[in-house]
């Protein structure tokens, strides 16, 4: 992973919202500086990551129990996440059973404060920290329980023991140690506030179908829309250290739509899970037919813990409604970041790259503007049946 300066955060946070508003991002526009030192501050006491702290500590006291224990050990030694509550609920064990109605507090509670719906269902998931720890869980090893959901750049992250013990363990090597990762299912909570954002925009206006005119201009051409896709993608950061294991990635392809209004559109890349690895998905991108303009904008990132989505689209919203269509972008960054309180630059989705005019007609390489990735791609008419 490259290290990342005090100054990154601001930059990020003005390339993610200006692809929101629906233009490329303009050296010309010098967004706000967020400190990183204050930011690390505010996760370690967020009301997300303190409710997380809160489980991580029950549940590390849970595995003394030595039946609790190996039913714990086997389900993260079969599945790369597991669900907690699903568990809890589950088991016959009594240590594990005590632990249910917690979990699902807990689950309420952490959807409630990322502005999710109650019907969100449960999110905390635990994984085994890394993949090399797997031929030390033994059924002798009690593994120590810790939160995942802390700063990208945090140098340490508490662990707790089965006596309630916490204690620091560094981020700079995967420990030898046996450890459970106790973390967000962030591609379930990253969907259900897709969601959210995207009825917020619609209740809103500032999404909506094509126009009938334009309906009736393509009913001329053979069925079927435009697209761009993706035929290979690599990134050499994906922002996101070992205790956080894989990587959520989605892309934000930003425009204005057929009516005039911005218009953003979120592509889920679950395929794109680490850094330094070439995939070839062959995935749709954009949909041209959605589009006013042949010109696009994409923001690719990678998704965290902390954003409450119901309060981001509110504010997204009121600055969206200023957005006009004068065939041209307006720069309205520092607007909609100053509508934004302190407390929402924190373990929010990180910034990994963009690509800036993309068009109906692009093909071949293409180099992201950070220099931290590229793809290739391809117009490919998508035929009606």
């Amino acid at each position: 992973m490259v290290n990342r300066s005090s100054r990154r955060r601001g930059v990020l946070i003005g390339a993610m919202l200006s692809a929101v508003i629906g233009g490329s991002v303009q050296p010309a526009v010098a967004a706000p500086v967020r400190d990183a030192g204050d930011r690390a501050t505010t996760v370690r006491t967020s009301p997300v990551w303190s409710t997380e702290q809160q489980i991580a500590r029950a549940l590390a006291a849970s595995l003394r129990d030595r039946g609790w224990r190996d039913e714990v050990r086997a389900a993260a030694l079969g599945t790369e996440d597991v669900d907690l509550q699903a568990l809890a609920g589950g088991t016959a064990e009594p240590e594990g059973g005590k632990l249910l109605a917690s979990l699902s507090a807990a689950d309420r509670r952490i959807a409630g404060l990322k502005g999710l719906p109650a019907s969100t269902g449960s999110l905390l998931r635990l994984r085994l920290a890394a993949p090399s720890m797997r031929s030390r869980l033994d059924a002798a090893a009690t593994p120590w329980i810790a939160v995942a959901a802390a700063d990208d750049d945090a140098r340490n992250i508490t662990a707790y023991d089965s006596r309630g013990q916490a204690h620091s363990v560094g981020t700079a090597h995967v420990p030898d140690r046996p450890l459970y990762l106790l973390d967000i299912d962030v591609t379930k909570a990253h969907r259900a506030g897709l969601k959210v954002l995207q009825k917020a925009f619609a209740d809103k206006g500032l999404t909506s179908l094509p126009s009938k005119a334009a309906n009736s201009a393509r009913a001329a051409s053979p069925a079927g829309w435009w697209a761009t896709k993706i035929t290979a993608v690599e990134v050499n950061d994906d922002q996101e250290p070992w205790f956080k294991g894989a990587a959520e990635m989605f892309s934000l392809v930003t425009g204005f739509g057929q009516d005039g209004t911005a218009r953003v559109d979120s592509v889920d890349m679950p395929y794109l899970d680490y850094d330094g690895t070439v995939y070839y998905p062959n995935q749709i991108l954009v949909n041209w037919s959605n589009y006013k303009y042949n010109l696009a904008d994409v923001v690719m990132m990678e998704d965290d813990d902390g954003t409450n989505y119901r309060a981001l689209a509110q504010a997204i919203t009121t600055a969206l409604l200023t957005v006009t269509d004068q065939g041209t972008y307006i720069p309205l960054v520092n607007a909609v970041l100053s509508a934004i309180p302190d407390s929402w630059f924190t373990d929010d989705p990180d910034y990994v790259e963009s690509w800036y005019t993309l068009a109906q007609n692009s093909s071949g390489r293409l180099n992201g503007a950070s220099g931290n990735g590229w793809m290739t791609v391809e117009p490919y008419f998508v035929e009606e049946f």
